[in-house]
C-alpha cells in the first residue's frame, strides 16, 4: 500500500531559466516553423503543469490530498505536444499519471485540484481522486488506475466513432510497462485489422515503478512492436515538445484522413518517484542519474530555444511564471472553499438506470 503523506516525495520548486541548456539545430528549426503564438501557448501549458504538480506535492505532504498521487514532472512535453494537435471533438484516454494531460486538454485547474482533494466540485465529483479525472464535454475519458486498462477502451472509442461516421481521433497515453500485457497486443491487432483512427502513445520514462525497462523487455525500441501488426510507428524525443507535436500531428492526419492507427514511443524521464510515497531517487536510480536527466528539462530547453529566437525574453518568462502561479493558487483556493461530497454520493453513478 501507499505510505501516507511520505516526506520522501516532497518536491523542490524548479527554476525555469534557460541557463546551461542550449538548443540544438533541430529544435531551432522546428521553432522557426511554428507560429509564435503557438510556441507561447505550449510554454504556458508546460509551466502550468509543472507548478500545478509542485503544488499538488505540497498539498499531499500536508495531508490535504489522500490516496495515490503520481506526478507528471519531467514529462510535460509529451502531453502538451501531443494534445496540441487535437481538435475539440477528439478523445483522450490516459493512465493514473494524468494531471498533466488533463491540464493540457484545458480542464479547469480548480476543478482538477478539487478532485485531487476529494471535493464535490471536482471533475469527478470528488469520487475519483488523482487517478480518475474525467471530463466528457472536453473528450477527456479518464485516467485509469489499472495498468493498460485504457488501451482496449481507446480502441473501443475509436471503433464507435468510426461506426458513427464521425471524423474524430482517439489519443491513448500509457507507460512502457503496459506494453507487456496481453490487451496491448490484442488492441493493436484490432486497431490495425479494423483500421481504427486511434493513436497509441507510449510514454517511456524507463522505469515501471522501480524496474528499469532493460530488465523487463527483450526489445528496447518499443515502437517496433507496431511492426507485428502492420501499423505505422514513430519514436520521438519526449523531452522536446515540438518534436512530439510534429510526430503526433502526422499520426493525427493519418488517423483522420486514412482511418489508420499509429504507435508512438515518446522517450521521456520522470524527475520524481513513481508516486508521492516513492523517494525521488529510490533504490533503482542514482542521484547523479536524475541530475543528469534534469539537464534535459523540457521546459528549460524550450525556454532556451524561444529566447534564442527572440520569441520571449527573461521578463516575459517571469511574467508567465507569475501568471501560472496565480492560476495554481486560485485552483487551491477554489478547492479549499469547496464542500465535501455527501455520504449518499457513494451510491450514485454506480448503476445505469
Amino acid at each position: 500500500m501507499e505510505a501516507s503523506h511520505a516526506a520522501a516525495g516532497t518536491v523542490q520548486l524548479t527554476e525555469v531559466s534557460a541557463s546551461g541548456t542550449p538548443p540544438g539545430p533541430m529544435q531551432i528549426d522546428r521553432a522557426q516553423r511554428t507560429p509564435p503564438a503557438v510556441l507561447k501557448d505550449l510554454l504556458e501549458k508546460m509551466l502550468l503543469i509543472r507548478r500545478f504538480e509542485e503544488k499538488a506535492a505540497e498539498l499531499y505532504s500536508m495531508g490535504k490530498i489522500g490516496g495515490f498521487c503520481h506526478l507528471y514532472i519531467g514529462q510535460e512535453a509529451v502531453g502538451v505536444g501531443a494534445i496540441s494537435t487535437l481538435g475539440p471533438d477528439d478523445y483522450i484516454l490516459a493512465s493514473y499519471r494524468e494531471h498533466g494531460q488533463a491540464l493540457a486538454r484545458g480542464l479547469d485547474p480548480g476543478e482538477i485540484m478539487a478532485e485531487l482533494c476529494g471535493k464535490k466540485s471536482g471533475v469527478s465529483k470528488g469520487k475519483g481522486g488523482s487517478m480518475h479525472l474525467f471530463d466528457k464535454p472536453r473528450g477527456f475519458l479518464g485516467g485509469h488506475a489499472i495498468v493498460g486498462g485504457q488501451i482496449p477502451l481507446a480502441a473501443g472509442v475509436a471503433f464507435a466513432e468510426k461506426y458513427l461516421k464521425k471524423p474524430s481521433v482517439t489519443l491513448c497515453f500509457f507507460g512502457e510497462a503496459a506494453v507487456n500485457i496481453g490487451s496491448f497486443h490484442e488492441s493493436l491487432n484490432l486497431a490495425a485489422l479494423w483500421k481504427l483512427p486511434v493513436i497509441y502513445i507510449c510514454e517511456n520514462n524507463r522505469f515501471g515503478m522501480g524496474t528499469p525497462i532493460e530488465r523487463t523487455s527483450a526489445l528496447y525500441d518499443l515502437s517496433q512492436k507496431a511492426c507485428a501488426y502492420n501499423m505505422a510507428r514513430g519514436c520521438v524525443d519526449g523531452m522536446d515538445v515540438l518534436a512530439v507535436r510534429e510526430t503526433v500531428a502526422e499520426a493525427v492526419e493519418r488517423a483522420r484522413s486514412q482511418s489508420a492507427p499509429t504507435l508512438i514511443e515518446a522517450r521521456t524521464y520522470r524527475f520524481m518517484g513513481h508516486s508521492m510515497s516513492d523517494p525521488v531517487h529510490g533504490h533503482y536510480r542514482t542521484k547523479a542519474e536524475v541530475e543528469e536527466q534534469r539537464r534535459h528539462d523540457p521546459i528549460k530547453v524550450f525556454i532556451a530555444t524561444l529566447e534564442s529566437l527572440g520569441v520571449v525574453s527573461p521578463a516575459d518568462i517571469e511574467e508567465l511564471n507569475e501568471k501560472v502561479r496565480d492560476s495554481v493558487e486560485d485552483a487551491v483556493a477554489f478547492s479549499e472553499r469547496s464542500e465535501e461530497p455527501e455520504p449518499l454520493e457513494l451510491h450514485t453513478d454506480v448503476y445505469v438506470p
